[in-house]
């Protein structure tokens, strides 16, 4: 793989700037839409939404928000062995847009439909556009680093346009608007990936190990059986055939997406014929796996009983102007884009002082900063339970709370995962830290369930609960430090040598 020889680009190569556009563009969209989901789905029928229980709109939001995750592994796996990267991501662009589109249509059947085609789409374009940034550099390219900071600054960039235009046709002009919007975003992005598309290097556009004809074949029929049983079951449900209970399909999804992730852990562990150093690497990045689902199940509460929270106690006025609900959730990326460069250093001034923690302590430290936010909910809902409406900077002390223990957390999970893993095993370990997502995700819709608009008062305990059990995992794997420590530095050592 060659470096990119431009650098006609803030000093990068120019496919930057076509990755870079495109992916913020399909942020707008996505998290424009998801910012909408359980408000559209809860809202009454005279309010034009679909009068869901809460308890069944946040678990189809945590199967949506878990499968987009999912749904990665094999976006990645047809990009490398059928695709190649660039086709991916066109395709995958073109069946969000679609997915959007069928959510603009005001009709019983298309919301489920919608929400297939988006997250379809998303799985085969998220890991393959991410991916892409990274070939555009070799190996010994230090611009690296800094493309994948700009990058990420457009998914950030992205994710403030959504919460806003999508938030705005929401509260002005109404739900399908508000799709149609985001429908738009994702059809931008195209349009710019298309013309742009000659600043990418012409190896991504080619599978990276590709199959054989028979293969080909095989594969080919795998996605058009996919296809008919996705619309087979889609079919039975919208016609009755059938009756899903989205809770229970929540509830065994989790257990299924959960032993996937120990079976997968364990067979690298025991058959991958891993050294005694190796081994007890593994156990360390086990502990930020752990830490990582737990921290999603809490941190994913912005686009459920938060959203609803802000909705329905958050007394949302500044004037005569009543702020949309989805704006809210826009804290955490002008935070994060406020406060990055802030950790960068950090942790940087902490090595050159000598204070280094592991990898378990710097998640438990995300995971414990993440649970005194909802220690602020806490206190909130217990105003609001009082039949108050509650200030708006309840909200923002716990999205600042929430943001600075993503960012003690999430980037330093995916180095812990690219670090910690046996170098042969580290792009399966990868895909099956990916599941920590999905899993964290579903759980967290499965808790907003109890999100309870009709008994209030049990609204503090539900933020109590996810408080007082973060805090808990967080202070085992603090307590586990010097072990974790331990195994990390004899399997980093080994590996170095």
């Amino acid at each position: 793989m060659s470096s990119a020889p431009d650098s006609g680009w803030f000093g990068h190569p120019k496919g930057l700037s076509t990755l870079f556009f495109t992916e913020m563009w399909e942020r707008m969209s996505y998290y424009g839409m998801r910012a909408m989901l359980v408000l559209f789905m809860t809202a009454s029928l005279q309010e034009e939404g679909l009068a869901f229980t809460v308890a069944s709109a946040a678990a189809i939001y945590g199967l949506y928000t878990g499968a987009v995750y999912f749904l990665g592994l094999p976006g990645g796996w047809l990009a490398d062995r059928l695709f190649g990267g660039q086709k991916a991501v066109w395709y995958g662009g073109i069946i969000i847009m679609i997915g959007h589109i069928i959510l603009a249509i005001p009709h019983d059947y298309s919301f489920f439909i919608g929400l297939i085609f988006v997250a379809t789409g998303t799985g085969l374009l998220k890991p393959n556009i991410s991916a892409m940034v990274g070939q555009l550099y070799s190996d010994a390219d230090e611009r690296r680093d800094g493309g994948y900071a700009i990058y990420y600054m457009g998914i950030n960039m992205g994710s403030l346009i959504g919460y806003y235009v999508c938030g705005y046709f929401m509260e002005n002009v109404g739900w399908h608007w508000a799709f149609g919007a985001a429908a738009v975003g994702m059809a931008i992005g195209l349009v710019q990936y298309k013309l742009t598309l000659n600043n990418l290097p012409k190896h991504s556009a080619l599978p990276a190990n590709p199959l054989g004809s028979k293969g080909t074949s095989r594969a080919w029929g795998g996605i058009a059986a996919f296809v008919i049983a996705a619309a087979a079951v889609t079919t039975a449900a919208m016609t009755g055939a059938i009756v899903i209970n989205p809770t229970v399909v929540a509830g065994y999804t989790a257990i299924v997406f959960t032993i996937i992730f120990f079976v997968y852990f364990g067979v690298i562990y025991f058959t991958g014929n891993l050294t005694d150093a190796e081994k007890q690497r593994m156990w360390a990045l086990f502990l930020v796996c752990i830490a990582s689902a737990c921290f999603w199940s809490g941190f994913e509460q912005a686009g459920s009983s938060l959203n609803l929270f802000a909705r329905d106690y958050t007394d949302r006025l500044i004037g005569t102007f009543e702020i949309p609900t989805t704006w809210f959730q826009s804290l955490n990326s002008l935070f994060i884009i406020a406060l990055s460069p802030f950790f960068a250093a950090l942790w940087i001034n902490l090595s050159k002082s000598l204070v280094s923690p592991s990898y378990s302590v710097k998640c438990a430290i995300g995971l414990i900063i993440m649970a005194s936010g909802f220690l602020v909910m806490f206190m909130a809902a217990h105003y609001a339970a009082e039949g108050l409406k509650v200030a708006p900077y309840w909200l923002v002390t716990t999205y600042f709370l929430h943001t600075v223990g993503e960012l003690c957390l999430s980037p330093v999970a995916l180095s812990a995962v690219s670090k910690l893993s046996p170098k042969r095993y580290t792009g399966q370990m990868m895909g099956v830290f990916v599941l920590t997502y999905s899993i964290g995700n579903i759980i967290a819709g499965l808790l907003a369930g109890n999100f309870d608009p009709n008994n209030v008062d049990e609204i503090p305990n539900l933020y109590l609960q996810i408080a007082l059990f973060s805090i808990g995992v967080g202070v085992v794997l603090v307590l586990m430090t010097f072990k974790a420590k331990v195994w990390e530095k004899q399997g980093l050592e080994e590996k170095v040598s």
